[in-house]
């Protein structure tokens, strides 16, 4: 081989190698968080028959619906620092497999007090899943295309509203089938598949690329010299001292807005569209649009990005969309300007989350950024349990849709403006502004 192919060859490597890694587990890594988000937001669907089953208030519902984010709150740092110890081939397998028999139980709850436990449960073996994968990433992945993989797995989540839409109003419809109420049908069909897949993450994720049977040698220490070159944070003491860091406290303390953004919206969206006259099957297939819509912004917005260097401003800028067009569909008149507006709301408090992310990365290393993603995760999410408890309560007390509105409006104005002063500080101005 001449010189000048050889040199060809080299170039050709790490472009090459990106490919495969990306072909191999993006896909696989796509498919679980679709999977875990139809499981986690199935509880919406399954609400619009479940509450008079059940005999529950809207209120305890919510109560219920929220109490995922408890467990996921208490149980995410341990279970991403267990990962780092055992692996995510193992842990993955093992998260899949419980998360799927509890998703199933759901469906033969039969008192407010089950449905309580179980969504509790629900959030215990979830916790560590989607802090895991972006932990994982770091592994795999160079800083500067790490948002865009964060986004392309998040994608799986705008997917997964899609399909769970269609497939949530369609089997309400089932309402009978084989002695099952439609709302039991929701949880037990949509549970299934994190149980059979189980086995297979088991034998096909490698936990590091050294177990990467996919890669060739030569692509295995393009990588590995590829990650040791970039600049890493010095990571001292143990890795439990890093969820009193100022730093990741901050960073969890304004990501509350955005997750409590998303929950408040989209476990709400279809009993808003059902309120505007649509049957169940209807519901779910309109509830496909805004999802579209969210998956093109998670695409977009991250390469937009890299290209730019204004991390900060693709962060809050679309968290402050999301906060005007939230309180604009309840202002204006009409039910299609009202879910217009909700579409644009939906892709705007989704959009700046891949973004997000690469922050603590730059900032942490090795288990150290496990516990500290997990931490701003869990603390973060807790803005879920905050959307499915508060915001019910909200609409019962002053029997206003504006409200509630109101509420998540203002908690995402407040993450938008905090991370647009806070990155900056945090990363510096070069690829922060």
């Amino acid at each position: 081989m001449t010189d000048s192919a050889q040199a060809g060859a080299a170039r050709a490597l790490g472009p090459a190698t990106l490919r495969r890694v990306t072909r191999n587990l993006m896909p696989l890594f796509c498919l679980m968080y679709l999977i875990a988000y139809i499981d986690r937001q199935n509880v919406s669907y399954a609400k619009l028959e479940m509450v008079d089953a059940l005999g529950l208030t809207e209120a305890a519902y919510g109560l219920g619906a929220s109490l995922f984010f408890l467990g996921y709150f208490l149980f995410e740092a341990p279970a991403n620092l267990i990962l780092v110890r055992v692996g995510a081939r193992v842990w993955f397998s093992r998260i899949m497999l419980t998360w799927g028999l509890v998703t199933i139980a759901l469906g033969f709850t039969r008192s407010p007090a089950m449905f309580f436990v179980l969504r509790f449960l629900l959030g215990v073996a979830e916790a560590g899943f989607f802090p895991g994968v972006v932990y994982v990433l770091t592994l795999w992945y160079a800083q500067a295309h790490r948002a865009r993989m964060v986004g392309a797995f998040l994608m799986a989540s705008a997917v997964a509203n899609a399909v769970g839409s269609v497939l949530g109003g369609a089997l309400l419809d089932l309402d009978g089938v084989l002695g099952l109420a439609g709302w039991q049908w929701v949880f037990v069909a949509t549970g299934v598949p994190a149980v059979l897949l189980a086995p297979y993450v088991l034998w096909r994720l490698p936990s590091h690329p050294d177990e990467a049977r996919f890669l060739t040698p030569d692509q295995k220490a393009w990588l590995a010299g590829t990650l040791a070159a970039e600049p890493r944070p010095r990571a001292e003491g143990s890795p439990w001292r890093t969820l009193l860091d100022a730093r990741v406290m901050a960073l969890a303390g304004l990501y509350v807005g955005l997750p409590l953004g998303a929950y408040g919206l989209s476990y709400w969206l279809p009993t808003l569209v059902k309120g505007f006259g649509a049957s169940n099957v209807q519901n779910g297939f309109i509830n496909v649009i805004p999802w579209v819509l969210v998956a093109l912004a998670l695409w977009w917005v991250p390469r937009h990005a890299a290209r730019t260097g204004a991390s900060a401003w693709h962060i809050a800028a679309p968290a402050l969309l999301g906060a005007v067009t939230l309180v604009l569909s309840v202002v204006v008149p009409g039910a299609a300007p009202k879910f217009a507006l909700l579409c644009v709301a939906a892709a705007a408090i989704f959009a700046g989350q891949p973004v997000f992310w690469s922050v603590p990365q730059k900032l942490l290393a090795g288990p150290h950024a496990a516990a500290g993603i997990a931490a701003i995760n869990s603390v973060g999410n807790l803005g879920g349990f905050v959307a499915q408890s508060a915001v019910p309560r909200i609409h019962d007390a002053t029997g206003s849709q504006l409200a509630p509105m109101l509420f998540l409006a203002g908690c995402l104005l407040i993450s938008g403006v905090g991370l647009l002063v806070l990155v900056p500080r945090l990363i510096g101005r070069h690829g922060a502004g």
